[in-house]
């Protein structure tokens, strides 16, 4: 069996084991009915079909690789993440998750590009350096949108996107009792206290461990992996461009050639009939 078709089966076997698992998720969350995960889950099979929207829409082939990841991303982000709470139960799952998705715009920033600097009607003669630029850079944006988002969200609905870190040591200029530019240090924090009203009763709410920062630790972190996927793949892409190396290959998005799209759309014509 051809490597290609080998990759294919691969893929399709990947698709129906993902989409079973979040069905049975679904299920589970309609019985005890919890709404909010089932949308989870059926946002999470539309999610799905980006790559074959991508695919069929604009006849841009994914490698298998890259496709791959992209599918179990999105059950690892969505799924496990959110429904099953490994945000939460499992150390550094969301670094794991902001870093290779830093690594996956990159290899899509690229390619952007890339397919751009090919193109007989839009050739700019590029350098690799720059076309790698260009991909870090978009990558680099998607992730600070998405702290725009998680942000909003927060702000908006009192949901806590931004997950909040607990530190023992805050320094502000707003603490300085004199009025002045200069920080004021608290340090070795063990525990604050919080007065307001939880469910409209007045309450003094006790925190153990330290301050809590309220969600500007988690944004940072999640940039600076971010930054760190996209670097990443920007050296790899420069790397494959100057034709020294083919492991970014496996994740850059490229055009059909006029032979493949007429291939696809004579096989959908049999499927059809």
């Amino acid at each position: 069996m051809p490597k290609q078709k080998k990759g294919q089966k691969r893929i399709i076997t990947l698709y129906i084991v993902i989409r079973f698992l979040i069905t049975l998720v679904m299920v589970r969350n309609i019985m005890i009915k919890d709404y909010n995960n089932v949308f989870m889950c059926v946002l999470s099979l539309l999610l799905l079909f980006i790559p074959t929207i991508i695919d069929k829409r604009f006849n841009i082939k994914l490698p298998s690789v890259l496709e791959s990841i992209i599918v179990l991303f999105i059950f690892a982000s969505q799924i496990l993440g959110e429904i099953q709470e490994f945000y939460l139960r499992v150390p550094h799952w969301d670094t794991m998750l902001h870093t290779l998705n830093g690594f996956i715009m990159g290899a899509i920033g690229f390619a952007m590009i890339d397919i751009l600097n090919q193109s007989p009607r839009l050739h700019f003669n590029m350098s690799p350096v720059f076309v790698a630029f260009v991909g870090f850079c978009f990558s680099m944006t998607i992730g600070v949108l998405w702290e725009f988002f998680e942000y909003f969200m927060d702000i908006n609905t009192l949901s806590d996107m931004q997950k909040d870190t607990l530190v023992p040591l805050i320094s502000s200029v707003s603490l300085n009792p004199e009025i002045k530019n200069t920080s004021l240090a608290i340090k070795d924090i063990t525990k604050t206290v919080i007065y307001g009203t939880i469910n409209n009763v007045e309450t003094a709410y006790q925190i153990d461990g330290g301050y809590l920062d309220i969600g500007i630790t988690d944004t940072m972190k999640d940039l600076i992996v971010n930054c760190i996927g996209a670097l990443s793949f920007s050296v790899a892409g420069t790397f494959y461009v100057m034709g020294r190396g083919k492991f970014a290959k496996n994740f850059i998005p490229v055009m059909k050639t006029q032979e493949e799209i007429e291939h696809s759309e004579a096989t959908e014509d049999e499927n059809t009939d």
